[in-house]
């Protein structure tokens, strides 16, 4: 066993979570279940015009990449992130989120000024999100953040899709790839959202370029990638990029493909209220069975449940207690 489950290297952000209707998202003109880049100007007008619908605002680490090795680590499977967090409260947050959760960096000494990345979730009453980012200093993580000692001390490198909007951050994602293909790591990929797979194309497809050996994504971004309207054809697309991959389908469960076998795994009725992190958590939790040495079925299975606990609640994942009852209940132990 190498010492982390996992390596990542991504965006970090601190979120703020507003309840909202979708008559407000219109009136702020905000686009529903999207991820949209902001300048700190726009983010600020958001919310000024969402003072008084704030009902749960609070620091807690998140971006995409994060929320995942967060989640990998609180199962019991240490992670390492790079990430680019500034010398600010934000920053001394996040980067305690990181440890508390058992989650390695190497930030310690390399901090600048600036302003740390945050993101603003509106949750409509149906549970979708929609996401606006301001990247601040994570615009500029770049190939000086990526790690190689940790990249070869990891059974798996992940990379976020959103790197793909920064040059310097896609950049530093293909490094990342290479150093872990020349090391024998195993790479996934998640597509994140189907704006980047829409917009960031090219800058996408070099991520996959040559093949990885796991590719995440939800319908929408599976339907853009293939280009297409039937899963079927979204299937066949993937498995050109991908030796293995996952597409989660929200309420109707997931399908895996583990190289020889496609299965189908249904979800788990819940009541949702926030699907902030559902996707995130479904790939830690599938990181964290892959480490136990569970077939993709079984992944699929313990990633489903947990996506589908972090649902039920504000906030982008689950505490370390909700983590560990989790894998008690699946696993037994």
């Amino acid at each position: 066993m190498k010492p982390y489950a996992a390596y990542a290297i991504g965006a970090a952000l601190v979120d703020t979570e507003i309840q909202v209707t979708d008559e407000v998202l219109a009136a702020i003109n905000v686009e529903k279940g999207m991820m949209t880049l902001v300048d700190e100007a726009r983010q600020t007008e958001i919310l000024g015009h969402l003072s008084d619908h704030i009902v749960r605002a609070r620091h807690a680490s998140g971006g995409s990449a994060g929320n995942s090795m967060i989640a990998t680590a609180l199962m019991g499977a240490p992670t390492y992130m790079s990430c680019k967090v500034a010398n600010d409260p934000d920053g001394n947050i996040y980067l305690a989120d990181l440890e508390a959760s058992g989650v390695a960096h190497g930030l310690n000494d390399q901090r600048q000024e600036g302003v740390t990345g945050k993101c603003v979730v509106l949750i409509t009453p149906d549970a979708e999100r929609s996401l606006n980012t301001h990247l601040g200093i994570s615009e500029t993580i770049s190939t000086d953040e990526v790690n190689e000692d940790a990249i070869r001390d990891s059974e798996w490198v992940y990379l976020e899709g959103y790197l793909v909007t920064s040059p310097t951050g896609h950049a530093a994602a293909l490094k990342t790839k290479a150093l872990a293909d020349q090391h024998n790591v195993r790479t996934a990929v998640s597509f994140s959202d189907p704006g980047m797979v829409k917009f960031f194309r090219d800058n996408m497809a070099a991520m996959v370029q040559g093949g990885v050996e796991l590719v995440f994504c939800n319908e929408a971004e599976a339907l853009e990638w293939g280009q297409c309207d039937s899963l079927e054809g979204a299937v066949e697309s993937i498995k050109q990029v991908a030796r293995r991959f996952v597409i989660t389908l929200g309420s109707k469960g997931a399908i895996t493909w583990d190289g020889k076998a496609l299965h189908r795994v249904p979800a788990c009725p819940v009541t949702a209220v926030n699907t902030n992190g559902a996707g995130d958590m479904f790939a830690g939790a599938f990181l964290y069975a892959l480490s136990r040495g569970e077939t993709d079925l079984r992944a699929t299975e313990f990633a489903t449940l947990a996506a589908g606990e972090v649902v039920k609640y504000f906030g982008p994942r689950l505490d370390q207690d909700a983590c560990l009852a989790l894998r008690q209940q699946f696993f037994g132990d």
